[in-house]
């Protein structure tokens, strides 16, 4: 059994799911978003989605964080702003000692989708699939961290089979070559 808590970092809205994946089988256990108003200053706005998710991971005792790289598009000044959001949830986590592992957009895209270039709508549609909710989740903010933590979650028991063999010395594996680390201690 595995407990992820998947966030979409943002200023605005970071999303937040909470994933279970038991014997090949997934489940959300909850899920939402920490939303913030752009007249309250960025440092209150910072500390309020600091505490919020050091109440969710105390709440959930959560295996792992998994939490959406930053994307840098077009406007430098959103990127900046969500890495801040991104920054805050990394101190959380590891204030709580809870491993954190980044996905690139189209990693989370392919894990949900089996395509990279899925659109927004398909996203949702198949997260709530995987976890057979009766409609797909919303906000979006939310249908995507759920989609994070499930990423994080079906890779699970593969990164468990090589750490137990690798703890062991022995196997393919032994030197971690050519397994990639998205643990956010490779950074």
């Amino acid at each position: 059994m595995v407990v992820v808590l998947g966030i979409d970092p943002g200023t605005a809205n970071t999303g937040y799911g909470v994933v279970l994946s038991q014997a090949r089988t997934l489940a959300a256990l909850d899920g939402g978003t920490i939303q913030t108003t752009a007249h309250t200053p960025l440092e209150r706005r910072l500390a309020h989605i600091h505490s919020e998710v050091g109440e969710l991971i105390a709440e959930h005792q959560p295996d792992a964080m998994a939490i959406e790289q930053l994307y840098f598009g077009a406007n430098a000044q959103s990127a900046f702003a969500v890495g801040q959001a991104r920054g805050v949830v990394l101190l959380a986590a590891g204030s709580a000692g809870l491993p954190c592992f980044s996905y690139t957009p189209q990693q989370i895209k392919q894990a949900v989708c089996g395509s990279g270039r899925a659109a927004k709508d398909q996203v949702q549609r198949m997260v709530g699939t995987l976890l057979s909710l009766p409609e797909p989740p919303e906000p979006d903010h939310a249908a995507d961290a759920l989609a994070v933590g499930i990423c994080h979650a079906n890779g699970a028991p593969m990164r468990a089979a090589v750490t137990a063999v690798t703890s062991q010395g022995r196997g393919p594996f032994s030197d971690q070559a050519g397994m990639p680390d998205h643990s956010e201690a490779s950074r």
